[in-house]
């Protein structure tokens, strides 16, 4: 009988055998290597297929608004982009967050609109030093930390992750539509940093205004350089993210009103500063009697808060999240709405057929809206470049890693790949669309504002499909 040291000598000893191990071994290296770059191949198709999809339907919008076709004009296009906002954007939120929200996951979900301001906080850290670095004019430097901080938390990501879930190799198996429900949970976020910080950020420079002597009136200088004073429509970019922007302008929108109330180390003295109480009085804000006088920085603060437009908080989109979120987690309402038994079953069917159309018409606007091309603006190459580069490629660096960190201090739910996905998109997106609207509101930069959103969604289109590749990858093996 033939011992195990036998047999192993006997192996070791012959050469035609040892030759046989070693190219068993060297075809097996061969296998797992072709193994390792088919998968590769394959995460790169999963990723950059999603970004095709919205590109070829970008493009098809792109082909049917060019003048010499005209098949679909710019009405046309204004009209649907009022139905995406108004419609299809709100119903794809309700039908998608309504069905898997409740008490447990809402405050599981707790670091999604936590998410959003990191992500704003430090896109205006690296936008203050694009600010420092390339030197854009005075009247434009809030700008430029602006448009590197506030990212696209909206449309892009829904449109995003509904094009990856659209794909049955997706990788993120039967709860990648969960995605729609995280990006719709983080929009009241958004909206309530956009109506009160953005917007009074985005208030014309005192700079370029004067005060009249012993006046109550701030009168806006002729050559404040807005970018708008030959547009006499609305471009179709700011038109698709807030519909009748032109009846919402008011003259105290184009007024620095924060400026001159807490300006105190100006070249304007006190004394040219109007009055508080003259700019106070409003029809809609009656007088207090009280007996203790209110303090000053008191009542500075009111008046801004009665200046901000809080009645533009509750948007459609921003709507459908509260209602999909109340309804949601009362079980009694929820069990009556969503679920294949509800009674109100065919309206949320309703409601889910219509939200289908919402990611073909915001790609087909998106097309008309680069036919247009960029406005006019005084920013600068040099920090336009700067502001793209930031916005688009280092920031998206810094937020992968924000959530490993967050995904090491057990901030996320656990083995959700789709949660972290959704994070990360957050960082990767351009500029929001709505800060061009806001832009048009205040009578502030409307030509730099359209130009850098311009920029950045065609660039955007490249950085997005090499994050998303970088993203698959890294949620395989880091995360």
């Amino acid at each position: 009988m033939w011992s195990e040291s036998d047999h192993h000598s006997i192996l070791s000893d012959n050469p035609f055998v040892e030759v046989e191990l070693d190219c068993c071994s060297f075809l097996q290296e061969k296998m797992e290597l072709w193994d390792k770059n088919m998968k590769t191949t394959e995460v790169v198709f999963e990723a950059v297929l999603p970004v095709l999809k919205l590109l070829s339907m970008a493009l098809i919008g792109l082909l049917l608004s060019h003048p010499k076709i005209q098949m679909i004009p710019k009405p046309t296009l204004r009209l649907l982009s009022k139905l995406v906002f108004f419609l299809f954007w709100p119903c794809l939120i309700f039908t998608h967050l309504g069905p898997v929200i409740s008490v447990k996951k809402f405050i599981l979900w707790w670091f999604v609109p936590i998410n959003v301001v990191i992500s704003t906080a430090v896109g205006s850290v690296l936008g203050f030093f694009v600010a420092l670095i390339f030197r854009p004019p005075p009247e434009f430097f809030r700008l430029t930390v602006i448009m590197t901080a506030f990212g696209n938390t909206g449309n892009i990501p829904l449109a995003v992750v509904s094009s990856v879930c659209h794909n049955e190799d997706n990788p993120f198996g039967g709860t990648c539509y969960d995605g729609i429900a995280y990006a719709g949970f983080s929009q009241w976020v958004s909206v309530v940093l956009v109506y009160t910080l953005i917007y009074h950020m985005m208030e014309p420079p005192l700079e370029y205004y004067e005060v009249v002597e012993e006046g109550t009136e701030i009168e806006e200088l002729t050559d404040l350089p807005t970018g708008n004073e030959n547009d006499l429509s609305t471009p179709l970019l700011i038109e698709a993210e807030w519909t009748g922007i032109e009846d919402q302008r008011t003259e105290h929108c184009q007024t620095p009103l924060v400026a001159t109330i807490f300006n105190s180390i100006s070249d304007v003295s006190q004394s040219n500063i109007p009055d508080i109480e003259s700019i106070r009085e409003m029809p809609s804000s009656p007088r207090s009697y009280g007996c203790l006088a209110e303090p000053k920085v008191v009542r500075k603060i009111r008046i801004v808060v009665e200046r901000t437009p809080i009645n533009q908080i509750l948007q459609p989109p921003l709507t459908a999240t509260v209602l999909a979120i109340v309804i949601g987690i009362i079980p009694q309402i929820k069990a009556t709405v969503f679920g294949s038994d509800a009674p109100l079953d065919f309206i949320t069917d309703s409601l889910a057929m219509i939200s289908n159309g919402m990611v073909p018409a915001v790609m087909l606007v998106l097309g008309g809206m680069l036919w247009e091309g960029p406005n006019e603006s005084k920013l600068g190459l040099r920090t336009t470049i700067g502001i793209v580069v930031a916005r688009l490629l280092i920031l998206p660096l810094a937020g992968i890693g924000i959530i490993y960190l967050a995904d090491k201090w057990n901030c996320l739910i656990a083995d959700d790949a789709m949660y972290r996905f959704v994070l990360l998109m957050q960082y990767a997106t351009p500029s929001a669309i709505l800060l061009g609207a806001i832009a048009s509101l205040r009578g502030y930069a409307v030509g730099e504002a359209s130009a850098l959103l311009f920029w950045q969604h065609v660039f955007g289109l490249v950085s997005i499909s090499v994050y998303i590749f970088i993203y698959f990858k890294l949620l395989v093996t880091l995360f």
